[in-house]
């Protein structure tokens, strides 16, 4: 089943999320962006890529149900594919935030060149509230938002407006929902008057020193979560407490 929708008006192309109601980012969704991007990547007419849900969600996060042992491993190391995919790709990305904005989610909106959001829509990284953390957060937030603000949405799990996302740095300017489109199309027309190649070029150079400590990063913080974390009993407790929609009860080990 297709959980994406691409359109291409060279050149732009824009992706999105179809997924409802939230837009959940399940693994056939991660994989059918992977294969999206692929094509997209190798078309010498497309230099920028958006990156959209709808007015309820751009995407509320992973799949919870992805998160259980036997199926985190996949989980992890697939989307986490897609987000260096993203990071890595020489065409400008622009993420158009509307709605519920959570999670992995979140991240992938993040690790985008631009973002631009809706005043109202809703951000956070809820994964802590579930035993677990995000681990592209990890490591894209205190560069983007510097450490102290990273500490604090990461370590409470706290959910922020479109306008607050603008104002610590995490989105580049918001929007009446209804304008979202308006200011996404005078960015997309400044853009177009670009050259593809000068653009590509100057992607490659802005990201050439970070992306490799990114890589690193995420590595590292992949790794945490597969050898230690998901073997925690609060891991463990955090997803099925969620899934039988119950407090957690932490055992604290």
């Amino acid at each position: 089943m297709t959980q994406i929708a691409t359109s291409i008006q060279p050149p732009v192309a824009r992706v999105r999320l179809a997924n409802p109601p939230l837009n959940i980012l399940e693994i056939p969704t991660m994989n059918q962006l992977q294969h999206a991007l692929r094509e997209l990547e190798g078309r010498g007419d497309i230099s920028t890529l958006v990156f959209e849900g709808d007015g309820r969600a751009f995407s509320a996060g992973v799949d919870i149900k992805a998160h259980v042992p036997e199926r985190i491993h996949e989980m992890l190391t697939t989307f986490h594919a897609l987000i260096l995919a993203i990071v890595g790709s020489r065409k400008v990305t622009i993420a158009a935030v509307q709605g519920a904005c959570l999670g992995g989610g979140a991240e992938l909106a993040a690790v985008c060149d631009i973002v631009y959001t809706a005043r109202d829509a809703t951000w956070g990284f809820p994964e802590i509230k579930l035993g677990c953390y995000p681990p592209v957060a990890m490591v894209a937030l205190p560069a983007l938002i510097g450490q102290k603000r990273a500490s604090e949405l990461i370590f409470t799990g706290r959910q922020i407006s479109g306008e607050e996302a603008v104002a610590i740095g995490l989105a580049n300017r918001s929007a009446r929902a209804e304008g979202l489109e308006e200011l996404l199309q005078t960015t997309l027309e400044e853009l177009t008057q670009m050259s593809p190649t000068a653009l590509a070029h100057a992607k490659k150079s802005m990201y050439a020193w970070d992306a490799v400590h990114f890589d690193k990063g995420l590595a590292r913080a992949e790794k945490i979560y597969l050898e230690e974390l998901v073997s925690t009993e609060d891991a463990r407790e955090g997803i099925i407490a969620f899934l039988e929609k119950r407090p957690a009860k932490w055992m604290g080990k």
